[in-house]
């Protein structure tokens, strides 16, 4: 066990970033709507499958993958506009539950347009894997470390420096005040769900090489990210990240130990927290029971 430590340490990251960047998704859309959107799973499904897509329609794959996640977060504007929008005054019961209709809606539409078969998307760069402290590491989960870490750089510097992002810190702290200074609050909520729908397709993207894609992985991926979500803080967006790597290392280590039960840490866990502490890891003492 503790020979194999360093190699579950890096599978677990590798995954843990995954549902990192889908719990980040969750916290954008609830910071500023106050949505949990269960359709966030099927972003990252997006991700992938339309990544594969575009590559067997003879693009490139840097090209596939960033049509993929621009397709993903054109999809979450849409779904801001056409659903959610005409019944944002419905009970917040009401739009969980739409969002749960939206989710099986387009893994319903992905499993008509590419069917029930497992997709490979091959990896970024084929270098041979590289030994680290007696871990077997494959480049792509370098690939999938270091582009979770520019994200999180980037949304940083977006939401200190950019007027966007203060605008949507506005709208999340107070909408009604943030809309009497001239702020567009539909316009935030939309971008939320855009931003949302491209953090969980480059999730899906940059996993695809290593587990596969299907119109069906959203699933368990979304219940992941929200479990994250809820482990870092609900509302906290990096200690949402901070939840998915912890997460994923956990599991990783548990299913060491009994690897039929692989899938089911992350909702002991959430369970097991939701008594002990509702606010989450790193969320403020002030907030709401989930």
């Amino acid at each position: 066990m503790l020979s194999s430590a360093p190699q579950y340490l890096v599978s677990g990251l590798t995954v843990g970033a995954t549902y990192g960047l889908t719990a980040l998704g969750f916290t954008m859309i609830f910071n500023t709507t106050g949505i949990i959107n269960f359709a966030q799973g099927e972003f990252v499904m997006l991700g992938g499958m339309l990544s594969v897509a575009f590559l067997k329609a003879h693009a490139p794959l840097p090209l596939a993958v960033l049509l993929a996640v621009s397709v993903a977060a054109l999809a979450g504007c849409l779904m801001e506009r056409l659903v959610i929008r005409p019944v944002g005054r419905a009970p917040a019961v009401n739009l969980v539950i739409i969002t749960i209709g939206v989710s099986i809606l387009m893994r319903g539409a992905v499993m008509l347009a590419w069917g029930k078969d497992t997709f490979s998307l091959p990896a970024f760069t084929s270098a041979k894997p590289l030994a680290v402290l007696g871990a077997v590491v494959r480049p792509q989960s370098l690939w999938v470390l270091s582009i979770t870490l520019l994200i999180l750089a980037g949304l940083k510097l977006f939401f200190s420096r950019s007027i966007h992002g203060k605008a949507m810190l506005a709208c999340s702290c107070e909408p009604k005040a943030a809309a009497l200074v001239g702020i567009s609050v539909d316009r935030m909520a939309m971008l939320s769900f855009g931003l949302s729908g491209f953090l969980g397709a480059v999730g899906g993207a940059i996993l695809a090489p290593i587990t596969l894609t299907s119109y069906d992985v959203g699933v368990m991926l979304g219940l992941k990210g929200f479990a994250a979500c809820i482990l870092g803080g609900l509302g906290n967006p990096f200690g949402a990240a901070a939840g998915g790597l912890i997460l994923g290392v956990l599991e990783s280590f548990g299913a060491s130990v009994a690897s039929g039960y692989q899938d089911a840490f992350a909702f002991v866990m959430l369970l097991a927290l939701l008594f002990l502490k509702p606010t989450g890891l790193f969320g403020a003492p002030g907030s709401d029971r989930v």
